[in-house]
């Protein structure tokens, strides 16, 4: 029979096994922009933070909401220090051993708001958890359009450049025949060394976007980018202000302010204490019980407790005000964001009815020019580049407009998975 621990690594070398063969394949699988949000969620610490801090807050409320704990005390009382009696326990009548249990009462009111302010800590914290979901997935969004965009622009600067090493060598091939001019062929030259130029930083700004990616998902940064969502891009609506994530968590934090002020008023009632003490003394004495009670003596009430209370009643004036402002802000914001979204479209569509097709014809008629003897190759080159800034021209505005459906798109995200479906 094979021993335990031989089966074990038997079965440990074929979980590998099957891993190493399974990993690859995720990696070369394409990663759509719903795919790389949900990972980036899912990976996030910064929300299992927000949670463990909601997690914290209510078990606080528990513990606040709970009467202090007694308070037990062991003393030696009158005991003489000279004479013939001098630290003797049991000859004096006024030597007394005691025991003493005591006990702040604090009123229910007053425990019910401390336990109320950690809940609203805990929806606070809960509140800052979808707010973070709502900005972890618009940056992963916009890093995702980012990287499509950068690696448009490398693959359209290597479109190019091939072409402009074809024209380098016929240029070359027309000046060896005598049929061509050095000066063609110093522009095809300078023409071609101008787009590998611009590839040096095309594939930075590649690499440095697959890292930010890359960062965010977990994913290996070489993989391979699914197709987008569908043009044009249908945001979510946005009804009212109130709803969205940011300012719903500075609501969140005013009902945190106002709790604390609840407690400060609730201060205003000092807690009531008791204490019972059992004291023994020698046997030719009788033992003693003593009941007490004992209050606060809020003397100065006018420059301390309510003095609290107005600053606690001032900070959620504070932050109300602070609220009722970034709500108009927020709402101009979005606004905003709309209108130029739609412009984005608008600006795509007629640039790709309008502009594109005039830069075609035009690079092809100067090329036909060029072929007849009509044109120089300057004309020809001058058009060429003019459709290659068209064209970055257009992924701009391409990745601009994505990004801005982005921000409205998930300005509402899912609060129960964090992933909008």
């Amino acid at each position: 029979m094979e021993h335990p621990s031989l089966f074990l690594a038997r079965v440990v070398l074929a979980l590998a096994g099957l891993l190493a063969l399974i990993t690859p394949a995720a990696a070369d699988e394409p990663l759509s922009l719903g795919a790389a949000v949900s990972a980036a969620v899912a990976r996030s610490r910064s929300l299992d933070a927000s949670t463990a801090a909601a997690h914290g807050a209510r078990e606080m409320a528990v513990a606040a909401a709970q009467r202090p704990d007694p308070v037990l005390r062991l003393s030696l009382d009158n005991l003489p220090v000279d004479g013939p009696e001098r630290f003797s326990t049991t000859r004096d009548f006024m030597t007394m051993r005691s025991i003493a249990l005591m006990q702040t009462l604090p009123g229910a009111d007053k425990r019910r708001a401390r336990g109320e302010r950690y809940e609203r800590e805990a929806e606070a914290a809960l509140s800052e958890r979808v707010q973070r979901v709502a900005q972890l997935q618009t940056e992963v969004a916009q890093a995702w359009l980012e990287r499509r965009m950068q690696e448009q622009r490398w693959a359209l600067l290597q479109a190019q450049i091939s072409e402009a090493r074809v024209l380098v060598q016929t240029t070359e091939a027309a000046l060896r025949g005598g049929r061509g001019s050095t000066a063609d062929a110093l522009s095809a030259r300078e023409a071609l060394a101008q787009l590998e130029q611009g590839l040096i930083g095309a594939q930075a700004e590649r690499a440095n976007a697959r890292l930010t990616l890359a960062r965010f998902t977990g994913g290996p940064p070489d993989q391979p980018l699914a197709d987008p969502p569908p043009m044009p891009f249908n945001p979510a609506p946005v009804n009212t202000a109130d709803e969205l994530p940011d300012l719903k968590a500075l609501q969140a934090r005013e009902a945190v302010a106002r709790a604390e002020a609840e407690v400060a008023r609730q201060e205003l009632k000092p807690d009531w204490s008791a204490e019972i003490m059992f004291s023994q003394r020698g046997s030719q004495f009788s033992n003693m019980l003593s009941v007490g009670v004992s209050v606060p003596l809020q003397w100065d009430r006018s420059q301390r407790q309510q003095r609290e209370l107005a600053a606690r009643l001032a900070r959620v004036n504070e932050l109300e005000a602070e609220r009722e402002e970034q709500t108009r802000e927020r709402v101009l914001q979005v606004q905003r964001w709309q209108q130029e979204w739609r412009a984005g479209r608008d600006r795509l569509a007629y640039l790709d009815a309008q502009r594109q097709p005039l830069a075609t014809q035009r690079v092809d008629a100067a090329l036909a020019a060029y072929r007849g003897g009509r044109e120089s190759l300057g004309t020809v080159l001058q058009a060429r580049r003019d459709a290659l800034n068209l064209a970055l021209e257009r992924l701009a505005l391409e990745r601009d407009t994505a990004g801005l459906w982005a921000q409205l798109e998930y300005l509402f995200p899912d609060t129960i998975a964090g992933v909008k479906p």
